[in-house]
C-alpha cells in the first residue's frame, strides 16, 4: 500500500518516538533517504539492554552499555533528536503530542517506545521488588545487591540477635531472571569472597522461583533443561511451579510459605509501552500493537509500529520482543519509507532468526542457532562475541571487551560502587 504523497517542494518527515533498538535502527538506516528525521525519547541516550544485568550486578558501568543519542546520530544532518515525552497522537492531523503541550508533525511516524515492568496488578510489589529496563533500574539493584553483603558483614559485627538470612529472590526465570540468578551467584562465589573478613559471600543463597514448568521456556526442552543444569552448578536454587502470591518488605509469599530475602528482583513479566493503545489500534493482551505485514496500523501506512511494541505472527507464532528483531524492523521500515519516496513498491517485512542465547554465567550459556544447540563455554563464548558486536560505537566495544578480560582472568570487579540511600528495603524486617 502506498503512502499519500507528501506536499510538493518538500522533503517527508519522519518522526520517530523510541531511541531504543528499533528506533536507533530506523534512524541509521534513513541516513541516505531524503527525508528530515526527528528522534525523540525520555532520555538523551540509547542502552544496549541485554547488558544491562551486568551493570545491576557490578561487572560493567553504565557508561559502557550507553551512548548519547546525539552521539549515534550527529553524522546526519537531516537528524534532529529531541529530548522529550510523548503522551499521545492525533493521526488524522499527523502529529504528535509532547508533555510540555508541543506538538510534532510528520509525514511518517515511527513508533518503537518498547515495553515496561508488568507486576500483573499489584504495582505495589515494585517497591520492594524492582525489574530492570533502564540504567536507574541497573544502578538501584547494584545498590541493593551490594549493600546486602555490607550490611550482612555489619550485623556480625555488631552481634545481630537476629541477623536477616543473605538471601537473593529473583522472581521469573525468562533470559533476564536466569542472567540475575547466574551473575549474583559469580559474584558471590568468585568476586567478593576476598573482600569480607567476617562473612563468607559463598554462602549467600540465591533462589530462582518460575511460575511455570521449567526455566527459559521459549528455549527447546533440552535447552531449558541445560540451563538449569547450569544454574544449579552455580548455586542456584531453581524453583519451578512456584507462583508468588505476596511480596512485602523482605519477604516473598509462595502460598502460606514466607521466604525471607535480603533482595528480591522481579523477572516475572513485562508489559508494552502505554503509548501503543494512545493509536487507538487493536493489541493483546500485553498492550503490543497488532499490526499487518508492513508493521502498519489498520488504515494507516504512513504509522509503523516496532520492537517491543509490536504483536506480528511469522510462520504461526508470534515474533519475539528481542533485540534482533527490533533491529531488523527498524532497518526494514527505513527502506520502506526509502521505496515510498523512489515511487517503489513495498514489501512484506519477514524476521530472520539468526538464533537466540541466553547467558547463565561465568562460562556457562545456551544457544540456539537453527538446528545447533550449544551449551556451556562455547555457548558462552558465542554470546559474548556476537553482544559485543552488537554494541553501538567502537568505543563501547573496546571498553566492554577490556573489562570483560579484566573481570575474567583477574577475577576483579571495578565496578562495584554503592550511590544513593544506604538503608537497604526491607532489612531486617523479614522476622
Amino acid at each position: 500500500m502506498q503512502i499519500t504523497p507528501v506536499t510538493a517542494g518538500r522533503s517527508p518527515r519522519v518522526l520517530i518516538v523510541g531511541a531504543g533498538f528499533a528506533g536507533i535502527n530506523a534512524a541509521l538506516s534513513l541516513r541516505g533517504a531524503h527525508a528530515q528525521v526527528t528522534m525523540v525519547d525520555r532520555k538523551n541516550h540509547h542502552t544496549f539492554q541485554p547488558l544491562l544485568y551486568q551493570v545491576a550486578l557490578a561487572v560493567l558501568s553504565p557508561a559502557e552499555i550507553a551512548s548519547p543519542v546525539r552521539t549515534i546520530l550527529r553524522g546526519q544532518k537531516h537528524t534532529e533528536v529531541l529530548m522529550g515525552e510523548v503522551v499521545g497522537f492525533d493521526l488524522k492531523a499527523r502529529n504528535a503530542l509532547l508533555k510540555n503541550g508541543s506538538r510534532l508533525e510528520y509525514d511518517y511516524l515511527i513508533v518503537a517506545a518498547g515495553s515496561t515492568h508488568s507486576y500483573f496488578g499489584h504495582e505495589e510489589w515494585a517497591v520492594d521488588a524492582p525489574g530492570l529496563k533502564t540504567l536507574e533500574d541497573a544502578i538501584e539493584i547494584r545498590r541493593r545487591v551490594l549493600l546486602a553483603f555490607e550490611l550482612a558483614e555489619k550485623q556480625v559485627l555488631e552481634n545481630a540477635p537476629h541477623p536477616t538470612p543473605l538471601n537473593f529472590v529473583v522472581i521469573g526465570a525468562g533470559p533476564t531472571g536466569v542472567e540475575l540468578a547466574g551473575a549474583i551467584s559469580d559474584i558471590a562465589r568468585h568476586y567478593m569472597t576476598r573482600d569480607f573478613h567476617h562473612i563468607d559471600p559463598r554462602q549467600a543463597r540465591i533462589m530462582l522461583l518460575e511460575g511455570g514448568p521449567r526455566v527459559l521456556a521459549a528455549y527447546p526442552e533440552d535447552l531449558s533443561a541445560s540451563a538449569e543444569r547450569q544454574l544449579r552448578d552455580l548455586g542456584v536454587e531453581v524453583r519451578n511451579n512456584t507462583r508468588v502470591t505476596g511480596i512485602e518488605p523482605g519477604v516473598v509469599l509462595v502460598g502460606e510459605e514466607r521466604i525471607a530475602a535480603a533482595v528480591i528482583v522481579w523477572a516475572a513479566g513485562v508489559a508494552a509501552s502505554p503509548l501503543g493503545k494512545m493509536l487507538g489500534a487493536p493489541t493483546d493482551k500485553t498492550g503490543r500493537v497488532m499490526v499487518d505485514a508492513e508493521l502498519n496500523i489498520p488504515g494507516h501506512p504512513e504509522v509503523f509500529v516496532l520492537g517491543d511494541l509490536a504483536a506480528r505472527e511469522q510462520d504461526g507464532h508470534g515474533l519475539p520482543g528481542l533485540a534482533p528483531v527490533a533491529i531488523q524492523m527498524g532497518k526494514w521500515v527505513a527502506k520502506t519509507i526509502t521505496r515510498d519516496i523512489n515511487g517503489e513498491p513495498r514489501k512484506p517485512f519477514h524476521y530472520f532468526d539468526k538464533g537466540t542465547m541466553a547467558t547463565i554465567g561465568r562460562n556457562k550459556a545456551i544457544a540456539q542457532i537453527g538446528k545447533i544447540h550449544l551449551s556451556g563455554v562455547i555457548a558462552w563464548l558465542a554470546w559474548l562475541f556476537i553482544h559485543i558486536m552488537y554494541l553501538v560505537g567502537f568505543r563501547n566495544r573496546l571498553l566492554v571487551l577490556t573489562e570483560w578480560a579484566w573481570t575474567y582472568f583477574a577475577v576483579q570487579q571495578g565496578s562495584r560502587l554503592i550511590t544513593g540511600d544506604t538503608n537497604l528495603i526491607g532489612w531486617g524486617n523479614a522476622d
